[in-house]
């Protein structure tokens, strides 16, 4: 039986002082204080985190899942696409499987709730909750139980994740009208309007993004997802696949490792993960800033910076994989860098 208190109960908040001798360490390198600017946070948060100074793997869950609420004509592609998609990463031929290699990062893809099934394929992980979510214009997308058994599976894997020694996670994620769910999800948190968190995804015009945001505007009424009950919320007008990747940040928060959390649908999953317990955003990297306008809403009430921002909305983890190759960069600068007295240079006076 799955104990949600349990992991929450689990989730502590990363140490001041430790990252302030980490701090100590930076400052005394030879270069002027605070020059590599935010390289120097992520270098303080991993080390603090983790109480390791390098990366010994990297990994990145791609959550895939589909959603009933497309019957509503809310995105520009047909649900097909979804586990066409999935093959695709476990063929290794998307724009994650490219960046991830490019990272050094490990790729394995998660069935949440694709429509139809898959075969036992090698980096695929068969977690179906159910054949997608129903459309939350008609009641809610799933119930608490199926909500439970996602963030569940996403718990799990984090503790894989570190019997693996993977270090640094990433989240990702596939599933054709997932940006509608997310920015539901976004609306229930803040209050928003709908027509504040609504943008075209995949790149629908200007009638159908009307549309969505009439379809959002319904499900939230209907439904009346609590905000105070973060479970509540996902399973009102959630996904499988963000019910995953809340699981996921949850439990790497839990087993005290950095998760960089990828765009829109990754920010809504690490948003319910945070809502759940307010220590989960200290071990959040977000890795950059989507165009979809509901991401900065969710960005603040997280309260992260995003890493990048270069007009990225593929999804599928992209974004993580390239901001993973920062942090290891900062990583690597903390390693390598000799203090003054190390390097026999002179420190600068104070002025």
């Amino acid at each position: 039986m799955f104990d949600l208190q349990m992991v929450l109960d689990r989730i502590q908040p990363v140490s001041a002082e430790a990252q302030a001798k980490v701090q100590s360490r930076i400052d005394r390198q030879a270069k002027p204080q605070g020059s590599l600017g935010r390289l120097e946070e992520f270098t303080r948060r991993f080390v603090a985190m983790t109480g390791r100074e390098d990366i010994r793997n990297k990994r990145v869950y791609t959550f895939a899942g589909d959603h009933g609420v497309v019957e509503e004509g809310v995105s520009a592609f047909p649900q097909e696409v979804t586990p066409q998609m999935v093959l695709n990463f476990i063929d290794g031929g998307a724009g994650i499987n490219a960046l991830a290699r490019h990272a050094g990062a490990e790729v394995q893809v998660v069935d949440m709730g694709v429509v139809g099934d898959f075969d036992d394929l090698p980096g695929l992980l068969r977690r179906k909750v159910a054949p997608g979510t129903a459309n939350f214009t008609k009641g809610p997308a799933m119930s608490r139980a199926q909500a439970l058994q996602a963030l569940q599976v996403g718990v799990e894997l984090a503790a894989q994740s570190k019997h693996d020694q993977v270090d640094l996670v990433g989240t990702g994620y596939m599933g054709i009208g997932n940006t509608t769910p997310s920015s539901a999800i976004v609306a229930a948190f803040t209050h928003l309007a709908p027509d504040q968190v609504t943008h075209r995804g995949t790149g629908i015009d200007d009638d159908a993004l009307k549309n969505k945001i009439r379809v959002i505007t319904a499900g939230l009424e209907l439904n009346k997802p609590d905000p105070a009950d973060p479970v509540d919320v996902l399973a009102k007008v959630g996904g499988f696949e963000i019910g995953g990747i809340a699981g996921l940040v949850l439990g790497c928060a839990a087993e005290q490792v950095p998760v960089v959390v990828d765009g829109f649908i990754s920010t809504a999953g690490a948003l319910i993960a945070s809502e759940l317990h307010p220590n989960v955003r200290d071990y959040i990297f977000a890795a950059h800033q989507s165009v979809e306008i509901g991401h900065r809403h969710m960005l603040q009430r997280i309260g992260q910076e995003p890493i990048l921002d270069l007009g990225l909305r593929l999804g599928e983890g992209t974004g993580g994989a390239l901001a993973m190759t920062l942090i290891e960069g900062a990583l690597r600068v903390y390693r390598e860098v000799l203090t003054f007295d190390e390097a026999g240079v002179s420190e600068g006076s104070e002025q």
